[in-house]
C-alpha cells in the first residue's frame, strides 16, 4: 500500500512540474487563438499569419459532408483559402519539402504530404462553416481555423483548432 501511495505522490509531483513548465506555452496558445494567428515553422524560421493576411487571399466556399463517429453525416459548406496560397504569400519554399504537420491547440496533430498540400482544390484553412465564423474552442466552436482536406472522404485528418503548421 505504501508503494502505491509513493507512486501516486510522485506522479502528482511530475504532472505539477510539467504543468508549471508549460504555463507560458499555454498563454501563447491562448493568445494565438484569441488573435486568430497561425504560426508556420519552416527552415528554422517562424512566420505568423494573421486573419487579415488570410482574408487578402482568394476566398473559396465549397460543400463538404461532415462525418462524426456515432452521428449521421451532415451536409455543410466551408469558407476558407488554400493552404498552398498561404505558403506562397509568406514566401515559404516548398521545393524539396515532403511533409506538412498541422497542430491544434488541443494537441491533435496531422501529417500531410507536400503533394497533397500543393494539389489544386484540396487542403484548405477554413474559418467559416455555413457562413458563420467557426468560433474558438472556449466558445464551443472548432476554430478560429480548421484544416479541411477535400480529398479525405471521411474527414479523419481534418484538424480543428489549428494553431501551427510545420513544413519539413
Amino acid at each position: 500500500m505504501k508503494k502505491v501511495a509513493i507512486i501516486l505522490i510522485l506522479l502528482i509531483v511530475i504532472v505539477g512540474v510539467f504543468a508549471f513548465l508549460n504555463r507560458e506555452g499555454l498563454k501563447d496558445k491562448k493568445l494565438s487563438q484569441e488573435n486568430a494567428i497561425i504560426t508556420i515553422v519552416a527552415d528554422g524560421t517562424e512566420y505568423e499569419v494573421s486573419f487579415t493576411e488570410i482574408q487578402e487571399l482568394e476566398e473559396v466556399e465549397f460543400p463538404a459532408v461532415l462525418r462524426s463517429s456515432g452521428k449521421p453525416p451532415v451536409d455543410t459548406s466551408y469558407t476558407g483559402v488554400e493552404l498552398k496560397d498561404i505558403l506562397e504569400k509568406k514566401g515559404i519554399e516548398t521545393t524539396g519539402k515532403t511533409q506538412v504537420i498541422t497542430k491544434a491547440i488541443d494537441g491533435y496533430t496531422v501529417a500531410l504530404s507536400m503533394e497533397e498540400v500543393l494539389a489544386n482544390d484540396n487542403v484548405y484553412v477554413v474559418y467559416k462553416r455555413d457562413g458563420k465564423d467557426l468560433g474558438t474552442k472556449e466558445e464551443g466552436g472548432s476554430g478560429p481555423y480548421q484544416i479541411v482536406i477535400r480529398q479525405d472522404e471521411f474527414g479523419q485528418r481534418w484538424n480543428k483548432f489549428l494553431m501551427e503548421i510545420e513544413i519539413k
